[in-house]
């Protein structure tokens, strides 16, 4: 028996969102608490605004000048949609890849917060973040499951 896909595609080209009423939840509540920490600028958020110029100064200002406001209106879309998408239980393929958005920030900032590496091991279940690091796990999972769903248009030949 196949194991229980989160997203599965329809007989009209749509995805089937197969949430529990708790992940739906968690889904729409998430996106709030990071436009919060986008608008007070807090730190953990950096890394949602990647550094073009790193030794040149005014090459950078006025790179922040040029898309600054761009990616943050990207990542803003995406946190909307994840946000509002989250009860629905069919979305368009635009959709999901707006979620994949929403995903990657929600990583990201947690990440940042967690000070996540690519070298963690195990975490104790002891450590006080260690409920941070399961939901770390579990977005990564849920945005896997993404790029599974939206690969299943590729042709055969095209997935990796």
């Amino acid at each position: 028996m196949a194991p229980k896909t989160r997203f599965g595609r329809d007989r009209h080209g749509r995805f089937q969102v197969r949430l529990s009423a708790q992940e739906r939840e968690l889904l729409a509540g998430l996106p709030s608490q990071v436009l919060e920490l986008l608008a007070a600028e807090d730190p953990s958020t950096r890394r949602l605004f990647p550094t073009a110029y790193p030794d040149d100064p005014e090459a950078e200002r006025e790179y922040r000048a040029l898309v600054g406001e761009s990616l943050l209106e990207h990542h803003r879309r995406a946190l909307d949609a994840l946000a509002e998408g989250a009860t629905a239980d069919v979305l368009e393929a635009g959709d999901l890849e707006l979620w994949m958005g929403a995903l990657e920030v929600l990583r990201l900032v947690l990440g940042t917060q967690l000070q996540v590496t690519e070298d963690m091991t195990d975490i104790d279940p002891d450590d006080p973040r260690a409920a941070g690091f399961a939901l770390y796990a579990y977005l990564s999972m849920v945005q896997d499951e993404l790029v599974d769903a939206l690969a299943s248009e590729l042709p055969k030949g095209a997935r990796g």
